[in-house]
């Protein structure tokens, strides 16, 4: 059940739907994958304190396009976005992080109805409170009501509220984090609590030269690949771990044949690897990958098919002037 967070401000509300502790779920995610073939670990453990950080700065390097080419299509387009879905509206985010991006869109609806009521979903309550009260303060006319949880559990509670016709947000391509199977059930889970006329705006980064793909993942300064090799760091923070980072590298290449980035630690030597809270060690041959993430990319006949095999119906796409990446207005069908 939801555990609402008293705040301060009375136009803030917080449910708390964690229900684990979030060191127990690492520890079993992490001695599943390291005892799984292939090896691999889960990408949301990235995102400790400083693998957040890591990723900010990557979104700020010249060859992470993606982050800048959204932003152009929101600054363009915004006003477009929000009156493209009728009537006054309610905003909703999954994994809405720092809303940095989301600004726009709540400033365009902002210019257009006399309040507005938003309901981000993120697995962090902290970065959801940090945001939101950040957001508050620059926004007399905004109420947030917002959701600590992974993405269904937080559909599951919105399915539960009342809300006028929505306008959700699913930015920054993070739909390209799921195979096939998951963004189905994703995509599903968010239609299932949307009514007809509602819409969601889904990001998705463009198929392209397989060089500007593959460089936007191994960036000149090395900042993908400490983002990438932290979540070892994490392990031996939090675990108990004894991985030498220096004897495991950074690989991302792009794979043509299944439209996707393919993203690994590689152990660069044989060696042995304890992990003392998990009684675990762990053997790794020179040259042994471990799987940590995927980026699907996308074009738009696959956008298209997407959206009607979940019930929604791809009304307007929008670009950035490269053509690189793409905002997807999808209605409620």
């Amino acid at each position: 059940m939801a555990q609402t967070q008293p705040t301060r401000d009375p136009r803030l509300f917080i449910h708390n739907l964690v229900k684990r502790d979030p060191l127990t779920g690492l520890a079993e995610d992490v001695r599943k994958g390291l005892t799984a073939y292939p090896k691999r670990f889960l990408p949301k453990y990235f995102y400790d304190q400083l693998g957040s950080q890591l990723f900010e700065a990557i979104c700020l390097l010249p060859e992470y396009y993606l982050t800048r080419a959204e932003n152009e299509i929101l600054e363009r387009y915004a006003d477009e976005i929000a009156a493209a879905v009728d009537g006054d509206k309610t905003l909703v985010e999954m994994g809405s992080g720092s809303a940095s991006k989301t600004r726009l869109i709540i400033e365009a609806l902002l210019r257009s109805q006399s309040e507005l009521m938003f309901m981000p979903v993120d697995i962090s309550a902290t970065a959801l409170e940090s945001s939101s009260r950040i957001l508050l303060q620059s926004y007399p006319r905004l109420r947030i009501e917002a959701f600590a949880a992974d993405y269904f559990a937080g559909l599951a509670e919105l399915g539960k509220k009342s809300r006028r016709r929505t306008l959700a947000l699913f930015l920054g391509s993070n739909i390209s984090n799921f195979d096939a199977d998951e963004a189905h059930r994703f995509l599903h889970a968010m239609r299932s609590v949307l009514k007809e006329g509602d819409a969601l705006l889904l990001g998705a980064d463009l198929k392209k030269d397989p060089a500007m793909l593959e460089a936007a993942y191994n960036d000149a300064l090395g900042v993908t690949s400490a983002f990438n090799l932290n979540v070892l760091a994490r392990i031996n923070r939090e675990l108990g771990g004894t991985f030498d980072l220096h004897a495991f590298r950074h690989r991302a290449f792009y794979n043509e044949g299944v439209g996707r980035i393919e993203i690994y630690i590689e152990s660069v030597l044989n060696q042995r690897v304890r992990i003392e809270n998990l009684d675990l060690e762990v053997q790794f041959e020179k040259g042994e990958l471990i799987h940590t993430e995927n980026s699907y990319k996308y074009d738009m006949a696959g956008i298209a098919r997407l959206a009607t095999a979940t019930g929604f119906a791809c009304s307007r796409s929008w670009f950035d002037s490269q053509e690189r990446f793409s905002s997807n207005l999808l209605l409620a069908a």
